[in-house]
């Protein structure tokens, strides 16, 4: 059974608490379980840029900046794990090997982020290569990797296909801060480069759309591969 690691940002499953998509995603999650191995490393979104913001108004460090990022993720990922009951294992992984250990057959492994300084999509990079997966999906809310912000500049365009090194050049003209909101960052690229594992970064923020992409291989979004060779659909 192939194995898929999907990077699921808090902007695309927990906007706000208000506003979210948690039960739509525990349904897709649950139909790709059938199909594969999944893991899951769920983002901070918008509850955890509010919680940041807060902290650097009284002056407080980057680092413990990340730390209470980190744990906004732990609870986006807990508030998934409840809302795929038992097709999930019911513990947080807090680190790789702890995600090894907590895997079990069947069921959905869901966790969040790990260390300061490493956004989720690092941590899901890093998970694929622990667990050897067939393909990293960046389910973020853009449709892939463009050459600049499409959201400030409405000539950037969007890449369908980039090498590992492509992607880093890229990645590197962003800058970093705790709760960053880039597609994807550059410990992320560097790991997706040294692992050799394809990376799709697609637009997630209409579930139904996510599960087609994955179980049919159509989608709109950008496939990082050294190779070109697409990995989905899943078979």
């Amino acid at each position: 059974m192939k194995r898929i690691v999907i990077s699921l940002g808090g902007s695309v499953l927990v906007p706000s608490l208000e506003s979210h998509r948690v039960a739509e995603y525990a349904a897709v999650l649950k139909a790709l379980a059938s199909r594969a191995e999944v893991y899951v490393v769920v983002g901070g979104g918008g509850e955890a840029r509010r919680y940041i913001a807060a902290a650097r108004k009284m002056g407080i460090s980057e680092a413990y900046c990340d730390d209470l990022g980190i744990q906004v993720t732990r609870l986006n990922a807990s508030l998934l794990i409840g809302a795929l009951g038992d097709a999930a294992a019911p513990v947080i992984p807090e680190d790789y090997r702890a995600a090894l250990a907590l895997k079990s057959p069947g069921k959905i492994l869901v966790m969040g982020g790990v260390t300061p300084a490493q956004t989720t999509d690092a941590v899901a990079a890093v998970l694929s290569e622990f667990v050897g997966a067939d393909v990293m999906v960046n389910a973020t809310a853009v449709d892939g990797i463009y050459s600049a912000d499409p959201k400030k500049d409405p000539s950037a365009t969007r890449y369908a296909r980039l090498s590992p090194g492509e992607l880093i050049d890229i990645i590197l003209r962003e800058p970093m801060a705790a709760g960053s909101n880039t597609v994807i960052d550059a410990v992320a690229a560097r790991v997706v480069q040294r692992s050799g594992i394809p990376l799709i970064v697609l637009d997630g923020r209409d579930p139904e759309n996510f599960k087609a992409a994955v179980l049919t291989g159509t989608y709109t979004g950008t496939l990082v591969s050294e190779s070109g060779k697409d990995p989905l659909p899943l078979e």
